[in-house]
């Protein structure tokens, strides 16, 4: 077949696969603002958004065991590892006891009382921990800031403070 005797231009074919590009693109986009939404709307690249929405996650569920005063779970959820009582000696850093201390509903080592209540108020992906701040017990003032390693998926304290002028 030589050049001047190229096939005929099929305008049925070239409308189907521009309708099948078309498609597949706004199947993208449908997508990735789908995710944006379920990941917290979070101001930051595409592929970090599944930390958020992890470190989120994790935040929510060791709160809520903390609210539940299951202190066993909660600090499954703090070192993610749900079967840390067969092993102890590996935490001994900080062990159970001294978690209990800080986080038990009759601690006086925390500055919120008994935890009843809390709701994200920030979230900042910062090297390779992301930072969440909730606020405890309907409090207005100083929100808890905890930090999600995004490694091991471990909890801890942070390290700093956001500044929640421009948070969600």
């Amino acid at each position: 077949m030589t050049l001047m005797d190229a096939p005929k231009f099929d305008a049925a074919r070239s409308k189907r696969r521009a309708r099948l590009i078309n498609g597949i693109l706004i199947g993208f986009l449908a997508f990735l603002v789908g995710m944006w939404f379920f990941t917290g709307r979070p101001i930051d690249y595409p592929w970090t958004w599944w930390t958020y929405w992890a470190g989120e996650r994790d935040v929510n569920q060791f709160l809520q065991a903390v609210e539940g005063n299951d202190l066993p779970r909660a600090y499954g959820i703090w070192r993610n590892d749900f079967d840390w009582q067969h092993h102890q000696d590996q935490y001994k850093t900080y062990p159970f006891e001294r978690f209990e201390e800080d986080w038990g509903p009759n601690s006086s080592a925390n500055d919120y009382g008994t935890i009843s209540s809390h709701h994200v108020v920030a979230r900042k992906l910062t090297g390779t921990e992301l930072i969440v701040g909730s606020m405890i017990n309907g409090r207005k003032s100083k929100p808890l800031f905890l930090a999600f390693d995004k490694k091991d998926h471990t909890l801890g304290f942070s390290p700093f403070e956001l500044s929640l002028d421009h948070m969600y």
